[in-house]
């Protein structure tokens, strides 16, 4: 089995390795598609390393939806090509590539009226069936059916009857989205792509027009690194024209930021067994099953503001809630509401003022030579747009290439995992763990869920769950800092488990349990540990603040009141 190892001692050595010699391909951003990116290089052959300015998935990839998806509503503005190539991706993703993390999540869309609505809305669901099936890897999924008023309160009796008259039930995918671009970055790594987050540019090295690579400073000791490389691929999202600025122009395009945000509700708050899809006024809304709660969004207004922490403010949340009254016959109360998460679409800019009109197509350019840069795009085709990247960094190397492999590339933990899913009454038994414990590894770990369970026969006290969030075991706290890169706490509850927003108490019962059992992995002493819990306790303090705020403005005021990173 595949596997790499991502803990302190590997990141060290990753960041010294980058600048010992010249590589081919440099990748700035540790979103997915700059995961992506580096996957799609080191798999074609290519010397390939990528830095990361703070966490993996800290921006945008792990504020999304959760969702992998074709894009139901761009059928609606005729854009079939761009439905097709993710139905694509969907499918490859469920399939091949990544099964331990993507699966299948039924929604309901309520029809309001009667005749035509039906006809039209079922022609189109039809139609997105159709072109997964076409696409050679939509047959995993079962096709939509139309149901009557009483079978669709049946499926969801959340449902006020006077909000539907019918329903149509289709099938989507979703997944973990930090989780998924932590385990990419991995996979990188194991395919011998060097990789360091909590590592920004400072800026791009030049000789004449020509970008030769990055300056680099690793935030965790000061020390600064000049990494040399053939291409430099800028994949930093929302950060792009932040970035360009740094070589001196803007580039061919102009990416703007799109706030979206998104309620977490516990799983009672809700009766269905299935997910929702709501038409609002301007754009859809989704309530979507997410283990034992519920995750209900999404906004979609213009953000200037502050990019690494965009904040949720009052009226957001009173949106989002109005809009999934108007169809609950048991309404959503702020009470109701355990987390709240803010997230920011990058959207190439130019076709429309609104932003929920602006292009989720992606564009690369190469504005100077030595620079590639990738832009918008949607989460699911990360593997298109990283393989559009890697082809025109291609372009400037003076060699041949081998083309893109990734659509054959499982990440690491989808070897070996439908094997051990159907085992695994046989692992609970041999490692004393519930089976519903296992089957919750093996959805987040795949077969390297092994390797979990490796650390619980060393300590089976690691095999307890986590105080305060009992959904998660303790040895996968140690194991986000010996193996997944994680280098803080804010990380482990934020990203690598889901705590911050799936407890009423945002992560703060669990903070200094989680703090201490990964101070052995990271070396940290006891005043580390009070620094760790003390700045996450001040981010938690910060988020509820700025909730509470009637505006974008005031809301990013009170979300800054926190630091952002926690010194060593």
């Amino acid at each position: 089995m595949r596997t790499a190892t991502m803990g302190p001692a590997q990141r060290a050595e990753a960041l010294a390795a980058m600048a010992e010699r010249e590589l081919d391909v440099l990748v700035v951003g540790g979103g997915v598609v700059g995961a992506g990116t580096a996957l799609d290089a080191v798999t074609r052959g290519l010397s390939t390393a990528i830095v990361e300015a703070r966490d993996w998935a800290s921006g945008t990839s792990s504020r999304s939806s959760k969702l992998i998806h074709g894009g139901l509503r761009y059928l609606e503005m005729l854009d079939f090509a761009l439905v097709r190539e993710a139905l694509k991706e969907r499918g490859l993703l469920l399939e091949r590539i990544a099964p331990h993390l993507v699966k299948p999540v039924p929604f309901l869309y309520p029809l309001r009226h009667r005749g035509w609505e039906r006809v039209y809305a079922g022609a189109g669901v039809a139609l997105y069936d159709a072109m997964s099936v076409s696409s050679g890897h939509g047959r995993g999924l079962p096709v939509h059916r139309h149901l009557t008023r009483g079978q669709a309160l049946r499926a969801a009796p959340c449902l006020r009857k006077d909000a539907l008259v019918g329903a149509l039930q289709y099938y989507d995918a979703q997944m973990d989205d930090a989780r998924y671009v932590a385990n990419l970055v991995r996979t990188a790594a194991a395919y011998g792509a060097l990789a360091a987050g909590r590592a920004p540019v400072l800026g791009f090295l030049r000789e004449g027009e020509r970008v030769v690579g990055a300056r680099v400073r690793d935030v965790e000791t000061g020390e600064e690194y000049e990494i040399r490389a053939k291409q430099v691929v800028n994949a930093t999202g929302v950060w792009t024209d932040d970035t360009q600025a740094m070589i001196g122009e803007r580039g061919q395009f102009h990416v703007r930021a799109s706030k979206g945000i998104h309620l977490v509700v516990p799983k009672d708050r809700i009766h269905s067994a299935t997910g929702l899809i709501l038409r609002t006024e301007k754009s859809v809304l989704f309530v979507i099953p997410w283990g034992r709660h519920w995750i209900v969004g999404t906004t979609d207004t213009e953000w200037d503001l502050d990019k690494a922490h965009p904040a949720a403010s009052s009226a957001d949340i009173d949106y989002l809630l109005a809009q999934v009254n108007s169809v609950l016959a048991v309404p959503l109360t702020r009470d109701d509401v355990e987390g709240v998460y803010a997230g920011l679409r990058p959207l190439l800019a130019g076709e429309s003022e609104a932003t929920s009109k602006l292009s989720r197509e992606h564009t690369v350019a190469h504005p100077v030579p030595g620079l590639v840069v990738v832009a918008g795009g949607k989460y699911t085709t990360y593997r298109v747009m990283a393989k559009d990247a890697v082809d025109e960094a291609v372009h400037g190397l003076d060699r041949r290439v081998a083309e893109c492999v990734t659509e054959d590339v499982p990440l690491l933990g989808a070897e070996g995992y439908r094997a051990l899913w159907n085992a695994r009454a046989g692992i609970a038994q041999r490692s004393g763990l519930h089976v519903a414990r296992v089957e919750h590894l093996l959805n987040r770990y795949g077969s390297m869920t092994e390797e979990l369970l490796e650390l619980v026969t060393a300590d089976p006290g690691l095999g307890r769950p986590l105080t305060g969030a009992d959904d998660y075991l303790r040895a996968e706290v140690v194991y986000a800092a010996s193996h997944e890169g994680a280098r803080h706490l804010d990380d482990v509850l934020t990203r690598r488990t889901r705590i911050s927003i799936e407890t009423f108490d945002r992560g703060v019962r669990s903070a200094r349990e989680c703090a201490e059992l990964m101070a052995p992995v990271l070396g940290w002493d006891k005043g580390q540990i009070e620094k760790e819990v003390e700045h996450y306790e001040k981010r938690v303090e910060a988020e509820r603040e700025s909730q509470l705020q009637p505006d974008d403005l005031t809301a990013d005021a009170a979300r800054l009141g926190a630091p952002d990173i926690v010194p060593i």
